[in-house]
């Protein structure tokens, strides 16, 4: 059966991540040791939380954009590194924000090393977008994309500052990204109309939107020196919701990236029209499993490969 490999952005990740690939996959434990060398400091203390004795300490630091943003495309990489060395390859493949970059390097479009430099650097532009021009999110549980969409539209209009979607994650489900005043006011306006729930998010900037536009600007550098290869299999787009094997459609569309909403809902909604119905995560956590089945519902496989026993199941169960 066809599968598309899903990875992953920020939010999945947990002191510890893949601590339990290293003792356990000498492909992994190669794919870390070498991320620490390229990036000249120890990601993997920072993953393991090796370098502090207090535990608040360690999921503070993994929580910093510039540490999260590396940790997790390393994670994915070691796991894709076990896959690939046992003959599976995706058929597909697709990331949440960050998790792009993960499933380009999956797809061979994006070399390990390239992208291991372009994910340290938006994390770093992004946590310094956040301090120069200071932004918020939140997450609006229970309304629909287009009264979200209406809100966002009205803050602005009423002159209460900028705000828009940033995350169509699953029906009902939207995160809202933008200047701090205006993300309050939408909220307040979603409570208004019914949403189920709204929450601050713990970000430390307005990701996916214009606040965002510096830090683009000068990702855009870094990204057109990188040589990109066409991938092995589609990539479907965070901003276009549409799958391209053209490498220089996804030099664009990562550019745009750090401005626009990511389309994962439509994205999903994509990939079944497509006929694919076997979904893999390959990262930390459940969270993009999670939304496969909010959207698609119960006619769809899914799976996780995140953790060391996830991994030996899922390489049993295709031996």
């Amino acid at each position: 059966m066809a599968q598309v490999w899903l990875f992953p952005g920020q939010g999945s990740q947990r002191v510890g991540m893949a601590r339990d690939l290293m003792e356990r996959f000498p492909e992994a434990r190669a794919r870390l040791e070498a991320a620490d060398r390229l990036l000249g400091f120890p990601l993997t203390a920072y993953m393991f939380g090796t370098h502090t004795d207090d535990a608040e300490a360690a999921a503070s630091a993994l929580a910093q954009t510039d540490i999260t943003q590396p940790a997790l495309y390393v994670h994915s990489l070691a796991v894709v590194t076990v896959l690939e060395a046992a003959g599976r390859r995706p058929d597909a493949v697709a990331g949440h924000s960050l998790g792009e970059y993960s499933a380009l390097a999956a797809a061979g479009a994006l070399s390990f090393e390239d992208g291991l430099r372009l994910v340290r650097l938006r994390g770093q532009l992004m946590a310094e977008a956040g301090r120069t021009r200071p932004g918020t999110m939140a997450a609006i549980l229970g309304l629909d994309d287009e009264a979200v969409e209406a809100l966002c539209r009205e803050v602005v209009d009423e002159g209460g500052g900028f705000v828009q979607p940033a995350n169509y994650n699953a029906p009902g489900q939207v995160v809202i990204s933008g200047e701090v005043a205006a993300v309050e006011q939408a909220a307040e306006k979603a409570k208004a109309r019914g949403a189920r729930r709204v929450v601050m998010l713990p970000v430390s900037g307005a990701f996916h939107s214009p606040l965002m536009e510096e830090a683009s600007r000068k990702l855009a550098e870094a990204i057109a020196e990188v040589p990109l290869e066409t991938p092995r299999c589609p990539v479907y787009l965070n901003v276009t919701a549409a799958p391209t094997t053209d490498p220089e459609e996804i030099r664009a569309r990562l550019v745009e990236q750090m401005l626009a909403p990511v389309r994962f809902t439509q994205i999903l909604h994509r990939m079944q029209a497509d006929g694919f119905t076997s979904f893999l995560e390959v990262g930390p956590g459940n969270v993009l499993t999670g939304l496969v089945r909010r959207t698609l519902g119960r006619d769809v496989e899914v799976a996780t490969a995140g953790t060391a026993d996830e991994l030996e199941s899922l390489l049993q169960q295709t031996s």
